[in-house]
């Protein structure tokens, strides 16, 4: 892929009040740890509606809260013509991707999606490549996912880099 200036990058899982905005805010942070909030854009979408307009699950704020995450964004629905405002499309499980590769063409779905934990540096443990959904369980659930979303983001940094980034 070519190099561009910055980058336009959308987190997406089921409602867009766990996951994703998890994601969302990790990546955050870790782009103004690197000096880099300037090149990457970040938001977080949901392939369902039934959250559209609320913040983060309380129990996700709490456990990204714990590990020095803000969470910031309001939950909204990912609409096909995201495709064209957004350089990657990170999907946080199969489903997700599934849902997404409806949305538009194979080449676009090619070029522009791609599931969290292939980033994962501990994906062959992983079956599926899913980040679990954590809202129907307990606190550890919570944990598990921002363990997996905190160690993978910088591995999606290093391909943000190589592959969109003049670095």
């Amino acid at each position: 892929m070519s190099s561009i200036n910055s980058v336009k990058i959308c987190f997406v899982c089921l409602g867009n009040i766990c996951r994703s905005p998890l994601a969302q805010g990790v990546f955050e942070t870790l782009m103004t740890k690197e000096n880099f909030q300037d090149l990457v854009h970040i938001e977080s979408a949901g392939t369902g509606n039934w959250h559209v307009g609320k913040p983060p699950d309380k129990r996700m704020q709490t456990t990204a809260g714990k590990n020095g995450v803000t969470m910031n964004s309001r939950a909204r629905q990912f609409q096909p013509e995201d495709f064209d405002r957004f350089d990657l499309v990170i999907a946080m499980d199969q489903a997700n991707l599934m849902d997404l590769s409806a949305l538009c063409p194979p080449s676009i779905a090619e070029k522009k999606l791609r599931l969290f934990r292939s980033f994962d540096p501990e994906n062959l443990s992983a079956k599926p490549l899913d980040v679990p959904d954590p809202y129907y369980g307990g606190d550890e659930g919570f944990d598990n996912v921002f363990n997996i979303v905190h160690r993978t983001s910088p591995k999606i940094l290093e391909f943000i880099k190589t592959n969109y980034l003049n670095t």
